[in-house]
């Protein structure tokens, strides 16, 4: 069965193709896009999405349907996250989008998309070791911690690379003072993180950030998921990054990575202080990067709900 899901995050709009098993679970990519609309961005809570956001995903929605009706899916599933949550003008972006595409956009809570996020970056393992999934995204960073398919602590913070830089972050390149108090606010976020969380085999990161600072490490112009899938990233290179970052301006940010950063320049500092934030917290000295995500985990999900219905 080819399945197109579709993850629509604050920062990023990122869609799967899949021929997806149904008795066994397998999922095979046909193919991948992503796109960095940022819609959550000047969104505060309670306020609707501005006009320019909303134009920005549209955009991108149509886009994606040609690749939909191209490779003939027969279900699509549509995930949104922090920004369509916060916004006031959900339930009329809902029907729009229900309207113009046929698509159900389902806008999961912080809890979900800890869920999904879990289950899509343990995807490509298949045993029962002791995982950590740290999803770092535009609006909001969820932490998950678990055995197996199995989620023992899961937590959705309300932090993330578009509302550090915005609130914190705000000149360019940010001051030592705004990355100071950034910091600050990072620990005490994380500071709600219970200490066995780190009696852990593997932690992984997935989203935008680690990513692209993989990308970065292994001088990558050209985005290659083969080479970023399984990669690492130690803290003393993140603590590095920090200090690289932190002197540089959004424009020589690009000017120096090229295309590899395009979209993410302005708030891969804000990413890479949270990421590291986190590790020190747990005291973790490494972290694998995965491609996947949520996009994968609603595929799981949704498959999961199948085995439970019949």
């Amino acid at each position: 069965m080819t399945i197109a899901s579709i993850d629509t995050g604050t920062n990023t709009i990122l869609l799967l193709i899949a021929d997806v098993n149904l008795q066994t679970g397998e999922i095979k990519v046909i193919e991948n896009l992503h796109s960095i609309p940022r819609i959550g961005k000047g969104l505060k809570e309670g306020n609707p999405m501005p006009d320019e956001n909303i134009k920005r995903m549209f955009d991108i929605l149509t886009e994606y349907s040609e690749s939909i009706k191209k490779h003939k899916c027969e279900k699509v599933l549509l995930t949104g996250t922090n920004a369509l949550r916060i916004a006031s003008n959900r339930a009329q972006l809902v029907n729009e989008i229900k309207k113009k595409y046929g698509y159900e956009l389902d806008v999961i809570s912080g809890e979900e998309e800890a869920k999904y996020s879990y289950l899509g970056a343990i995807s490509g393992f298949n045993d029962n070791q002791k995982y950590l999934v740290i999803d770092i995204g535009g609006g909001s960073t969820e932490i998950i911690y678990g055995r197996g398919s199995e989620i023992l602590f899961s937590k959705s913070f309300h932090i993330g690379v578009i509302s550090g830089t915005e609130n914190y972050l705000v000149s360019d390149p940010p001051s030592t003072e705004q990355i100071r108090n950034f910091i600050i606010n990072s620990q005490k976020t994380f500071s709600e993180i219970p200490k066995n969380v780190n009696d852990i085999d593997s932690a992984i990161a997935i989203a935008g950030t680690p990513t692209t600072l993989v990308c970065i490490k292994h001088k990558l112009k050209i985005y290659d998921e083969d080479i970023v899938e399984g990669s690492t990233l130690t803290i003393e290179e993140l603590e590095n990054f920090v200090i690289e970052l932190s002197h540089l301006n959004s424009a020589e940010i690009l000017n120096k990575y090229s295309q590899i950063v395009k979209g993410r320049e302005d708030v891969l500092l804000a990413g890479t202080i949270i990421l590291k934030e986190i590790m020190n917290k747990l005291k973790i000295n490494e972290v694998k990067v995965s491609t996947k995500g949520i996009r994968y985990g609603a595929i799981i999900n949704w498959l999961n709900s199948l085995k439970t219905s019949q």
